[in-house]
């Protein structure tokens, strides 16, 4: 079915290319409810940006779970939902943005927010869903590997496989690298997995650069226990919304609101002060780990990062992330970009708009009136290369 849609919708033949990533490439994440239009990618263009991290997970599919169908059992991609893939990545490519897909969900591993809220860690229990999940990308990739505007495959968003087997979320590297010497070879083997997917992948498209999320919703310090994946056009990414609990939702209703710099957070067991200092430290550990192992920092990706756009020292954290990354000479992409599912880290609204202003708003067809000039985005675009 998909090789058939791919001869009716293919384009000329322009495959993607490693060497885009070459320099330092700074975007934004798409994870909106509806696909978007050229006009929403010309204004991502605008602030600076040059690639984007669309997810087409929460669209509306053919099936339960779009582009998969159902994730309780794959049988190939739906017609509809890949015409309108490729849509999505037209508006982008007319719009001057590379696109790198990313699933939030992957057969036996559907995405908690279509899943009741409950964790769905089939993916990590059975090897039919590796199989399912590398058909799936196999597929995917036969239909899409010539689109012009395509930058890279990010296979998985946020994968868990530690989850519930006894690692605690803000484990120390060396804490790890133990857990998973009891754990490799399993189906909790975040790189093994991997592996069967790029294997399914580069038989049918050896050119398009594979980004892998680590571990534990791809935190920073996850990469520490990884060997080298044997494939010479991967990046390898992490996410930064660290230390959760000042940059997240607490903070909304939180009063009165922990601070930057100088809260004390806790990780490993260890209580600090969370500035500037402890930042560059935290964010130290994936760029040392892709150094001991020879892998430049032209492919370490920050995928995300972000916080609550009402924090009161949103801005500050945005600056000395941003700067951090910037001074590794790493890629990155803020969450997120006009979402039109949640506004709270929507860094154009200004931090004292009301959340329930911009959903009465939008629900009355009067979205245009949601002003858009908050200072947040200018941090974001300074930092812009």
């Amino acid at each position: 079915m998909v090789a058939l849609l791919y001869g009716l919708l293919a384009v000329p033949a322009q495959a993607a290319d490693i060497a885009f990533w070459d320099t330092p490439r700074h975007g934004g994440n798409s994870f909106n409810g509806k696909p978007p239009d050229e006009a929403y990618f010309r204004a991502l263009r605008a602030t600076g940006a040059t690639w984007v991290r669309l997810t087409f997970s929460k669209w509306k599919g053919q099936g339960r779970d779009f582009l998969i169908g159902d994730a309780d059992d794959y049988r190939g991609i739906p017609a509809e939902d890949l015409a309108l893939l490729r849509q999505a990545m037209d508006a982008a490519g007319a719009a001057g943005i590379k696109v790198v897909l990313v699933p939030l969900s992957l057969p036996g591993n559907r995405w908690v927010q279509h899943n009741q809220d409950k964790q769905d860690d089939r993916l990590w229990k059975d090897r039919r869903y590796w199989a399912q999940s590398a058909a799936f990308w196999r597929d995917l990739a036969v239909a899409v590997k010539d689109h012009p505007a395509l930058a890279g495959y990010n296979l998985l968003n946020e994968p868990t496989p530690e989850k519930g087997m006894g690692l605690d979320e803000q484990a120390t590297p060396e804490v790890r690298q133990a857990w998973y010497a009891t754990h490799k070879g399993t189906t909790r083997d975040l790189p093994a997995f991997y592996g069967q997917l790029i294997a399914a992948i580069r038989a049918v498209d050896a050119d398009t650069p594979l980004m892998l999320d680590g571990g534990w919703y791809a935190h920073a310090w996850s990469l520490s226990y990884w060997t080298l994946l044997t494939d010479a056009k991967l990046l390898y990414a992490f996410h930064m919304y660290e230390p959760w609990n000042l940059t997240s939702a607490p903070q909304i209703k939180r009063k009165p609101q922990l601070r930057y710099p100088g809260a004390e957070v806790t990780w490993g067991g260890r209580t600090l002060s969370f500035d500037k200092a402890a930042m560059q430290r935290f964010l130290g550990v994936p760029f040392a780990w892709a150094k001991a192992n020879g892998v430049p920092a032209n492919r370490v990706v920050a995928g995300e990062l972000g916080c609550v756009r009402v924090w009161t020292d949103c801005g500050a954290y945005l600056a000395d992330v941003l700067d951090t990354l910037n001074s590794h000479g790493a890629h990155w992409a803020f969450y997120s970009f006009r979402e039109d599912v949640w506004e709270g880290m929507d860094y154009e609204i200004p931090p004292a708009f009301p959340a329930g202003q911009v959903y009465y708003l939008r629900e009355q067809g009067k979205g245009a009136r949601v002003p858009l000039d908050s200072p947040l985005m200018g941090v974001i675009r300074s930092r812009m290369r």
